[in-house]
């Protein structure tokens, strides 16, 4: 009887082993493809139209690919600003399976039929292999849910609610407003070359040289 139980127990905690070796190797396996996504989406440039503040050079990291605040602006077709890719349930992809958004990113058409904007690099992504593709979508799963409701797609005659990126021709890019001069209110970092004078400190045309 008692080698009976003593067996009964060394099988037991065999099994138990067994169990967390198996768990343990599918942890590492799970946390590898993770790591492969993250490094894909990186790469890839995701971020850029899909954190905020990456297009106005200021990143918010605390909410990675939680959806631009900048829309880019197609003619004809209106205005399309980066989607909330985090698992948030009301906001994001969590309630896409991982199928459904790898569609989305190597076919353009979304689960409720419509495709994507054309400034969506679906047809690149189409080249991604399975595993990569997978591990893509384990990534975005893996996020932080993000609660940003991001706004639009703006039809071409709506006004949108978010900062524009435009391709304008330079006649009128001319005359449009320019941005403020460095430390005058303009974003981080003075604003992009040229706001409020030429790119490396040149003083404006007609301007008294610098030493």
């Amino acid at each position: 009887m008692v080698a009976k139980t003593l067996r009964w127990m060394l099988a037991s905690v065999a099994g138990t082993a067994l169990l967390a070796a198996s768990l343990s190797s599918a942890n590492a396996a799970d946390q590898k493809q993770i790591a492969r996504g993250k490094y894909l989406v990186t790469i890839g440039g995701c971020n850029d139209c899909h954190t905020p503040g990456a297009m106005t050079g200021g990143p918010d990291f605390q909410q990675t690919l939680g959806g631009s605040n900048v829309g880019f602006a197609i003619p004809g077709l209106g205005v399309f600003v980066g989607r909330n890719l985090t698992p948030d349930p009301e906001t994001g992809l969590g309630k896409w399976t991982t199928q459904q958004i790898i569609t989305a990113f190597t076919t353009g058409k979304r689960p409720d039929g419509r495709m994507l904007a054309p400034i969506m690099p679906w047809e690149g992504l189409s080249h991604l292999t399975k595993s990569d593709a997978q591990a893509m979508a384990a990534y975005l799963k893996s996020l932080p849910p993000v609660k940003h409701a991001v706004p639009g797609p703006f039809g071409p005659n709506e006004t949108p609610t978010t900062l524009v990126m435009a391709i304008v021709p330079g006649q009128v890019y001319a005359s449009m407003p320019k941005p403020p001069p460095p430390g005058a209110g303009g974003p981080p970092g003075g604003g992009p070359p040229g706001a409020g004078g030429p790119p490396g400190g040149a003083p404006p045309a007609g301007g008294p040289p610098r030493p």
